[in-house]
Order: structure tokens, then sequence, then C-alpha cells
């Protein structure tokens, strides 16, 4: 369990090491070389959760759905949660911010981005599916198209967030982008009972690092907490050592 939770650390630290780097210098610029030294791991370390540069960029860009959020009875309100999180985490999450920008880098001429959009696409097909098979999609709408014009959308508000003021207004931003965009495609009844609004996503992840801590809390007692008392062995009776048979009866001598 150690070694394990010490290779989930490292290949964090990795991570977290290689978006800073493709943050700072670009894709095509950084070095597996600068990500070493800025981790302060081996070579085989590093080789040893990624085989590549574009492998630690794939992973880069997995962080940006790396968060189990708090299921909801609607399948829309997952879809705002996971909108509004991001923002939140785009604006205090360096990993997340490098995974977007490294998305977005056009100056990466040997790298597939795509992977980035495809993931986050598929995510909101999903949700858009599930939440049509119930009920709360109007039916005119097409769950693909949806799904693409929503993360176009999502990456557009961002990136002029970004320009104008380093991303300090995006929450509001989407906010914006989900009241004009979800009555388009949402049945009046589940648009009146959706929460939109800025501080929805701080709310989450408060809930998520709460239910994290109890989680790690619980772990730690059960794993600490013996297994039981133990039970002392019964001694077996002791031996009885056999004895004669019986008194011995002296011979009686024959009479004269």
């Amino acid at each position: 369990m150690a070694r394990q939770e010490r290779a989930i650390r490292t290949r964090r630290t990795i991570l977290e090491a290689a978006a800073a780097v493709f943050d700072e210098r670009g894709y095509t610029s950084a070095t597996i070389g600068e990500i070493l030294d800025r981790a302060g791991v081996t070579k085989g370390a590093l080789y040893f959760h990624f085989g590549s540069k574009e492998e630690l960029a794939v992973g880069v860009f997995e962080e940006q759905l790396a968060i189990a959020l708090p299921p909801q009875s609607s399948k829309l309100q997952e879809l705002v949660d996971s909108g509004l999180v991001m923002a939140r985490r785009l604006r205090s999450e360096p990993l997340v911010r490098a995974s977007v920008g490294l998305a977005l880098d056009q100056g990466a001429m040997d790298l597939d981005r795509t992977p980035a959009f495809r993931m986050w696409i598929d995510q909101n097909t999903q949700l858009l599916t599930e939440a049509k098979e119930r009920g709360e999609l109007l039916q005119h709408v097409d769950v693909a198209e949806t799904a693409e014009l929503l993360v176009g959308s999502f990456s557009g508000v961002q990136l002029l967030s970004q320009l104008r003021c380093q991303r300090q207004d995006l929450e509001r931003r989407v906010v914006v982008l989900f009241e004009h965009f979800l009555p388009s495609i949402t049945v009046p009844a589940v648009l009146a009972r959706l929460d939109i609004s800025v501080d929805r996503a701080e709310r989450l992840l408060a809930q998520v690092r709460r239910e994290g801590e109890t989680a790690v809390a619980v772990e730690a007692s059960v794993s600490s907490a013996p297994s039981g008392p133990s039970v002392p062995s019964v001694p077996s009776a002791p031996s009885v050592p056999s004895g004669p048979s019986g008194p011995s009866v002296p011979s009686v001598p024959s009479g004269a």
C-alpha cells in the first residue's frame, strides 16, 4: 500500500512539473530534461509512468476531467456543475490551466491535441444522452452537435476571459453562457430547477474535499484497528498417568 501511494505521488509530481514547463515554454520547446529537473525525479521514474513527452501531454489533458463531482437528480445539473467547476479549477489549479493552454497551443504542431477536446465532448455527450432519456431535453436537440457546441463555446469564453483579465471573471462568464445556452435545449420545468449560481462551484468543491477527508479518516481507522481480540487457547486437560489396574492381592499360602 505504501509503495502504491508513493507511486501515485510521484506520478502527480511529474505531471505538475510537466504542466509548468509546458505552460512556460510551450510543448514544442519543452524538454524531458527540464521536466526532470523541475520534478526532481530520475529518468527511470518518469519513464515508468510516461513513455514519451506526448504521453505526458495526454496525462496533463486528462487532468481537465480528473475529479468526481457529487451526483445530482438532474443530468443537466451535472452538466452545469462540470462547466462551473472547470471554470473554478482553471482559476485555481495550475495543472488544469496548463491542460487547457496545451490543448489550445497552436504552435504544438507535433502534438495531437484532439484527445483533450474528445474527452470533454464525450463526457458532455454522455450527460446529454442521459438527460434526453430522462426527458430533460427538448425533442429537437441533437446530442452530438450540442456537446460540441458547448465545448467550443466554453473554450472561446475562457480564452476571452484570459485575455481580458487573466480569467478573474471566468465563473461569471460561464454562468452567462449557460443562461443563454440552456433555454434552447432544456424542458422549462427542468430549467426552472437548475442552480447556475456563480458560487456553486466553490460549494461543490468544498463538498468533494469534505467527503475525501472523511474517506481518508475512515480508511485510516479501519487499517489501524486491531483485527479482533485474541482468543486464548484452551489448554488441553493434563494427562493422567495410568495407575495399576488395582491393588495387588498377596498370594495366600496353601495350608499345611
